[in-house]
């Protein structure tokens, strides 16, 4: 059991600024992700991507932006709880959240704000018979590291983003890659096909779709494709990297007392409050008429929660807003004067 000023469902690009703008007004968060590492969408579909409209940088890769918004949430002490969803919810007699996590953890919290993007999310699995029994061993449903993949037989299958960056970006690390997709086009950015179809290392395979693992339930040792309306063939292979998406589910916060709308939550545009109070949504997830949902409207929305967070860990407390270059972060001006 931990407590701390606020509780934030949800460790992707809003949720990790939310724990920067909430830091900077002296609140200590702690963060909540089903996914088993920060970044959320970014981190586990296309991490290779470039994005285009984060103010002050022309151009930078959706990995890189979730190292600097880790490192930007760092100066404030943040507590990771990662590969759990958020669970149950219960307020104490004093407006307390009790957050408990699916691995049975507890947050104590004045204020939550939930930047879940569209959910916990869950892979979209191929209907392969006992394809569990390899999970996490040699069947994967994103990238946490690419060492695990060194000196393998991989087979990469789908036909987007995540799966031409990864494509790209294991060709060095792994023994073998082959990519599987169902289609001669591929969904992701004409550049990064092109650069993958260019590539020698990496054998295509279309229009093909996994048919099924050969292997003794732990090892595996190949992977059956078939032709699309034609024959199947066998792979010789270790290791199978399954980019289908990710499902994203709000269904464990159908009982926390908030409105729900389908896959979003409805809150006040400016405070981003929720139906219930102490609980504000943010990014993606939050919903209200006009929205926009950029990335940069999710750091904005942070910013606005956490001011009302504030007030409500700090009751009747005035709040002095300052810019960050006169209050500072913790750790960041000795960088620039060692600089």
């Amino acid at each position: 059991m931990i407590r701390v000023d606020v509780a934030i469902v949800g460790a992707g690009p809003v949720g990790l600024f939310a724990v920067f703008a909430c830091g900077q007004l002296g609140l200590r968060c702690a963060v909540l992700d089903a996914l088993p590492d920060p970044g959320g969408q970014l981190t586990a579909l296309y991490p290779e991507k470039p994005i285009y409209d984060i103010p002050g940088r022309p151009t930078v890769r959706a990995g890189e932006l979730v190292a600097d918004l880790v490192q930007q949430a760092a100066a404030y002490d943040p507590v990771y709880w990662l590969g759990q969803r958020a669970m149950a919810l219960a307020e104490d007699s004093d407006g307390t959240f009790r957050i408990t996590g699916s691995a049975g953890e507890t947050i104590l919290a004045r204020a939550v704000i939930i930047a879940a993007g569209v959910g916990a999310f869950g892979p979209n699995r191929p209907p392969l018979p006992g394809i569990e029994a390899y999970e996490n061993r040699a069947v994967f449903y994103h990238v946490a590291q690419l060492e695990r993949f060194r000196g393998r037989k991989l087979v990469i299958a789908g036909g987007g983003d995540s799966a031409v960056d990864w494509a790209l970006s294991l060709t060095g690390v792994a023994a073998e890659v082959t990519v599987v997709h169902r289609r001669d086009d591929f969904r992701a950015h004409p550049a990064s096909v092109a650069q993958m179809k260019a590539d020698p290392r990496i054998r295509l395979l279309t229009p093909y779709q996994l048919a099924g693992l050969v292997g003794d339930g732990v090892t595996l040792s190949a992977i059956e494709v078939e032709r699309i309306g034609g024959a199947r063939e066998r792979l010789e292979a270790d290791c199978l990297l399954a980019l289908f998406g990710l499902t994203g589910d709000l269904s464990s916060l159908a009982s926390w007392g908030f409105d729900l709308d389908r896959k979003t939550i409805p809150v006040e545009p400016v405070t981003c409050a929720t139906s219930r109070k102490g609980i504000y949504a943010i990014g993606d997830v939050a919903a209200y008429p006009g929205k926009l949902k950029l990335i940069l409207t999710g750091f904005a929305e942070a910013a606005n929660a956490a001011r009302e967070a504030y007030a409500r860990v700090h009751p009747g407390k005035a709040l002095h807003v300052e810019h960050s270059t006169s209050r500072g972060v913790p750790g960041f001006q000795a960088l620039e004067r060692a600089g």
